[in-house]
């Protein structure tokens, strides 16, 4: 189920991790095999997105630009864009994409098509997964069978995600606008030292 999850094909992880971790409080079910299990088969699943984006993709996405961009106001540079985003971004992107319902069965697709670091997507896909299928086992054990109170613990656990990815995408963006400064700076120095030798090397000529 996990692996199907964490597929193209819709299915929601509640499914299985929540009665996983109901079985677990009853002792009928390790919870921390049904952890790993659950996981591991999330990144195979992931890792079939990723396949398909990688070997598809792009050719897909290439020939319907070409065919039908100038119905839905899509071009080449569109693409390039994207390419240059998510190569400089993609972690950030992944990461957070795996916490959001109906994004984080698709995210790896476009981690494929851009050619992401497979080691690195791996690792992002069992901390995103990971952590959402820590919380989901952890409101079946909680809640077992009483719908009401998984609803109610469902919809805190992603109000909370929610905020704390608000915070760590704002916390990003901060970064990054920081970084960009340094490196103009930087050209700004550089700009300027040049221009010194350029006019020392005038007035020798003097």
């Amino acid at each position: 189920m996990m692996t199907i999850e964490s597929s193209f094909i819709p299915f929601p992880s509640e499914v299985a991790m929540i009665p996983a971790g109901y079985l677990s409080a009853l002792w009928e079910m390790n919870i921390l095999i049904a952890f790993l299990a659950g996981t591991l088969w999330a990144l195979l699943g992931a890792s079939i997105n990723y396949y398909l984006g990688m070997r598809y993709g792009a050719v897909v996405i290439r020939k319907m630009i070409h065919t039908y961009g100038k119905y839905i106001l899509l071009k080449e540079s569109h693409y390039m864009k994207s390419e240059e985003y998510f190569a400089s971004h993609g972690a950030i992107t992944t990461l957070a994409g795996r916490f959001i319902p109906g994004v984080r069965q698709l995210i790896s697709i476009p981690a494929g098509i851009f050619r992401m670091n497979f080691g690195l997507f791996i690792f992002l896909t069992f901390i995103g997964a990971g952590t959402w299928n820590a919380i989901l086992l952890g409101i079946g054990y909680v809640a077992g069978k009483n719908d009401e109170l998984v609803k109610k613990l469902l919809s805190e656990a992603f109000l909370i995600i929610i905020i704390i990815l608000w915070a760590v995408i704002m916390i990003y963006i901060a970064y990054v606008k920081s970084q960009v400064k340094k490196l103009r700076k930087i050209e700004k120095t550089i700009d300027h030292n040049h221009e010194l030798e350029e006019q020392k090397h005038h007035t020798k000529k003097k």
